[in-house]
């Protein structure tokens, strides 16, 4: 499908290939209002941005532009005296039986894990443990404002019955910045077992990196892994 050529009637099972961030733009115009590109931005940052995007208001424009083309949302001029008009964007019915099948229907995409705390403890070597300590507490005390910014949230979705699943999604975001604080405790106490089996390496170059002692070794393990996996699969 082109960026611009409508959407044909939607069977019972069918929806159009779009972008997930699509998705999540139609997925919020079903809550009944129409709402402007800011209005989207914001209850973007409200709600789905602490479990899935957190998007740029260049980013909502674009979107709404490429589904007003295809007529899955529609849009019109609202003014009030006095005021400047605001472009105000609703779901058509196409629009609505299109998200509803992609809810049902769609593959759900593997969660993509991009942990930068990780990827720095991850070449920890390159680090004094007391370093990568503060790394790691730094890491809890953001984790913790945000678990308490998504209680605060969840709390306060109660004005609609209509927010109830928007709720229980703020409440598993809770959750889960809790777990990402017990993990990071928890690796609080590993660093220091990382560290002294890394002092037990024989040879460094002159910067001050690993020799390992049998290059390349690390191929044998991935192929060994592979076996493994393939072995369980069969």
């Amino acid at each position: 499908m082109s960026g611009t050529e409508p959407v044909n009637d939607v069977d019972d099972n069918g929806y159009p290939s779009l972008p997930a961030t699509s998705w999540a733009v139609l997925g919020m115009l079903t809550l009944g209002e129409g709402l402007t590109g800011y209005d989207l931005k914001k209850w973007a940052d409200w709600s789905i941005g602490f479990f899935y995007w957190s998007p740029s208001i260049s980013q909502i424009y674009a979107e709404l532009k490429k589904l007003e083309a295809v007529g899955l949302v529609e849009s019109e001029m609202v003014s009030e005296p006095g005021e400047r008009g605001r472009r105000v964007y609703r779901i058509t019915g196409r629009g609505t039986r299109a998200v509803r099948n992609w809810s049902l229907h769609a593959p759900v995409e593997q969660p993509v894990l991009k942990h930068g705390l990780m990827l720095r403890l991850w070449m920890g070597h390159l680090n004094e443990p007391e370093q990568l300590r503060a790394l790691v507490q730094s890491h809890i005390e953001n984790m913790e404002s945000m678990r308490e910014r998504a209680k605060l949230h969840a709390d306060h979705a109660t004005r609609e019955p209509a927010w109830a699943f928007s709720k229980m999604s703020l409440i598993w975001a809770e959750r889960y910045f809790q777990s990402e604080v017990d993990l990071a405790r928890q690796i609080l106490g590993d660093i220091d077992a990382a560290a002294e089996t890394f002092s037990h390496v024989r040879e460094r170059d002159e910067l001050g990196n690993p020799i390992p002692e049998v290059a390349g070794s690390w191929r044998d393990v991935e192929d060994f892994v592979e076996g493994l996996e393939r072995r369980q699969r069969n």
